[in-house]
């Protein structure tokens, strides 16, 4: 028998009506033969209403409890998709992430899971029920609440359904699969019927939002297959799994790309061994993270320029420690950007084919988009840009690498 971890987000999940549909759902599954364990989140805009609501007596809640607060809406949905399932005729039991239970640490508002306790769940799949798991929760060691972060709900069904084994965990999500690029930018962007784990973890990390990035990490190391699929309509959604060979064929998965990039630069540095610990040294216990990173010799042999990109929301405090840090190196000058933006190819087949590059740079170039920043690995080029340019940019890549076809 085929075992099913299912998904469902916020918005599948918004009303009475859309929970109602997904019992529908679950039910037509369950009448394919299918074990079903359904993971869900809360009810769309109710998360952010509970931390109002704890915002609203505190500017800065205390963490433990805000989790107690927050998970209570996942609670809630568990509780009326049972009761759906139940007047189906479908036996069914909900189970919150302490009564499965899922071991957490204990860093409150981003717990990270430990283990999975599989056995009540795997008792109620041998008795035909379907198992429906608050997503997004679980429990420490000391009994207490715990909340994964911004889309835990995601990496809750993937952890289930490596504990449980499953032949495969389903995301049901507002947009029907993984596109090559995002839709809204470039309305030729079509729908991936597969990409490997490494490509979607490239993806996500460089901007992509539909699916969150630890749960996609999660998913590779268990060897978890994924699929993503829309919750309003039918279709065979995207395939997210190890790569094989088919996936080689294809030059260039896609194109992720992030608005939220800021640059700092710091000219006439010693040109001296450790300069670049020095620099980003005091950003880094900052808890600020550094994306890309430049650094050019200056035109007397002795200075060097330093550059790298942050998350624009750092982008102040890291450039006030970096002024700071100027000064007692003897910098001359510090500059900082907030009007760029980064765009990236993802692909397996670059590692078995040159050219990529050139063939990026000489697009952009032809519309008059200067690069500001290069960086490579072994499936992605990524650039910098004048944000401006930023959807040109996809466009003209989109375009150029022929994503709009089926390689």
């Amino acid at each position: 028998m085929v075992l099913i971890v299912q998904k469902y987000g916020g918005t599948s999940v918004g009303t009475v009506e859309r929970i109602e549909a997904v019992a529908e759902k679950v039910v037509a599954v369950r009448k394919q033969g299918h074990d079903v364990v359904v993971v869900v989140s809360a009810m769309s805009g109710e998360t952010n209403r509970l931390i109002k609501l704890a915002k609203d007596i505190d500017d800065s809640p205390d963490p433990r409890e805000l989790d107690a607060i927050m998970s209570t809406g996942e609670q809630v949905t568990i509780g009326l998709l049972c009761i759906a399932l139940i007047k189906r005729g479908c036996p069914a039991r909900s189970y919150t992430g302490a009564q499965v239970a899922i071991l957490t640490d204990s860093a409150f508002n981003k717990a990270r899971i430990l283990e999975i306790n599989d056995l009540p769940m795997r008792r109620d799949l041998n008795e035909g029920k379907v198992i429906v798991v608050a997503g997004f929760q679980g429990v420490d060691k000391a009994g207490n609440i715990t909340t994964l972060g911004r889309g835990g709900s995601d990496t809750t069904a993937v952890a289930l359904a490596a504990a449980l084994k499953a032949d495969e965990c389903q995301i049901y999500t507002d947009v029907d699969g993984v596109y090559t690029t995002d839709p809204r930018v470039e309305p030729k962007a079509r729908r991936l019927d597969k990409i490997s784990f490494e490509e979607m973890l490239e993806m996500a990390s460089l901007g992509s939002k539909v699916l969150q990035i630890r749960s996609v990490e999660f998913a590779s190391k268990y060897n978890v297959p994924l699929r993503v699929l829309s919750s309003f309509e039918e279709g065979t959604g995207t395939l997210i799994a190890p790569e094989d060979e088919t996936m080689e064929q294809a030059l260039i998965s896609g194109i992720a790309f992030s608005r939220d990039e800021a640059k700092l630069t710091v000219l006439g540095v010693p040109d001296k061994p450790g300069i670049a610990y020095k620099i980003l040294e005091p950003i880094s216990e900052a808890n600020v993270e550094v994306d890309m990173i430049i650094q050019n010799i200056g035109g007397d042999g002795k200075s060097t320029d330093f550059t790298f990109t942050v998350h624009r929301n750092d982008f102040k405090k890291a450039l006030l420690i970096l002024q700071d840090t100027a000064q007692v190196l003897g910098a001359k000058e510090v500059r900082g950007d907030e009007s760029i933006a980064k765009i990236s190819l993802v692909g397996v087949g670059m590692r078995s084919h040159a050219g990529i590059a050139s063939k990026m740079f000489g697009a952009l170039a032809q519309e008059g988009i200067n690069l500001l920043m290069i960086s490579t690995s072994e499936i992605k080029i990524s650039v910098v840009v004048d944000e401006k340019y930023l959807e040109l940019g996809v466009r003209v890549l989109h375009n150029a690498f022929e994503l709009d076809k089926n390689n």
